[in-house]
């Protein structure tokens, strides 16, 4: 089954931001897109690897001895 392709409108609501947000990324090439004659889709797959790729993980927590004041 192919991939499905989503508008930019969809592609804003499911990441809960502006429609100006995805065309942006689109504009600096920073998601993968396809060209149907002058309407921009985006792969399903390319907005999961998007968000997987920009995920940021939390950093090991480390305990920390308090100082004892002088």
């Amino acid at each position: 089954m192919p991939d499905r392709l989503l508008t930019v409108a969809q592609v804003a609501d499911l990441l809960g931001t502006t429609e100006r947000f995805p065309r942006r990324l689109i504009a600096e090439r920073r998601i993968v897109f396809v060209k149907v004659g002058r309407h921009v889709r985006i792969p399903a797959s390319a907005l999961e690897a998007f968000v997987t790729d920009n995920t940021v993980r939390p950093l090991a927590v480390r305990r920390v001895r308090a100082r004892r004041a002088a």
